[in-house]
């Protein structure tokens, strides 16, 4: 045992002193026979300065790739513009995916009609000819034929019911965005509108057609949006992470105008808080939206 850790040492000295080496390199005037320039260096030498020269060079690299266009080539890396494009045009393939179906809808109900299928007179607009369809699709059963039966008896002569809320006549409300009912409306508390959790960067919508009367930010609610619709409505969208549409921009219902965030003071997670107000007072949008 003694004898092979000897030679272990041995080997390993001889390595030591092999790479420690050092070679004399000497540059001589053939004429005068003059030693101009003479350098001792050894293999450890020349490995370290090898290293040094690979690291300064990777280092180099570095630097241009990072500040400077080049970086947009590497794999999986995007600048904020390119971000930005793509979540527009996301948003803008969603606004057309919606538009087409409506326009799909909108077309085979116009055949419909002309076939005689859906009665004319029964039609109070546009969107809710486009809809007509949605519910036609489900046959009535017996059980619901005798409640809904049931139900009209009872309030034949309710007065109440038909004047219940003109106001909503022809108005179709989009839900705000998709997610979880957090906080409802309750006005004693001061609460005045609807919470709902959902993913952030999720699309916030307009509920109805109108025309954007508020686009800014404020310390308490964050990015805050508000837009004016036919028949005294206003909606309130508050604590967006970003916001889609300018003070003056007409926006069309079940449009994107935000995204889902967590900005202001008041925020207590990801989530929008959406008012609905009527002739300047806050209604309960859970009344007017199945979210």
């Amino acid at each position: 045992m003694k004898k092979v850790a000897k030679k272990k040492k041995k080997r390993s000295k001889a390595f030591w002193n092999n790479i420690k080496f050092k070679y004399k390199l000497t540059i001589i005037n053939e004429n005068t026979l003059e030693e101009v320039v003479g350098l001792r260096v050894s293999k450890l030498n020349g490995i370290s300065v090898l290293l040094s020269v690979l690291i300064v060079l990777f280092l180099i690299a570095a630097i241009i790739i990072t500040f400077t266009p080049l970086r947009n080539y590497l794999p999986g890396y995007m600048n904020s513009e390119i971000r930005a494009q793509v979540v527009e045009n996301a948003l803008r393939a969603d606004s057309l995916q919606q538009l087409v179906e409506r326009q799909n809808l909108y077309v085979l109900n116009i055949q419909d009609i002309f076939q005689g299928k859906i009665k004319a007179d029964t039609i109070h607009s546009m969107d809710s000819l486009t809809n007509l369809r949605e519910d036609s699709l489900m046959e009535r059963t017996q059980r619901e034929a005798e409640f809904r039966k049931q139900y009209e008896e009872t309030e034949k002569y309710n007065l109440t019911t038909i004047t219940s809320r003109p106001e909503i006549d022809g108005l179709i409300f989009y839900r705000p965005t998709r997610g979880i009912i957090s906080s409802t409306f309750n006005a004693e508390n001061k609460h005045f509108g609807t919470d709902i959790a959902a993913s952030p960067g999720e699309s916030v919508l307009a509920t109805l057609d109108g025309t954007v009367i508020l686009s800014t930010y404020t310390a308490e609610t964050g990015y805050l949006i508000e837009i004016q619709h036919n028949q005294d409505f206003v909606s309130v969208y508050k604590h967006c992470g970003s916001l889609l549409k300018q003070e003056g921009d007409v926006v069309k219902g079940g449009e994107a105008i935000a995204l889902v965030g967590n900005s202001g003071q008041l925020s207590t997670g990801p989530h929008l808080h959406f008012e609905l107000w009527h002739k300047g007072r806050a209604v309960n949008p859970e009344l007017y939206i199945v979210f």
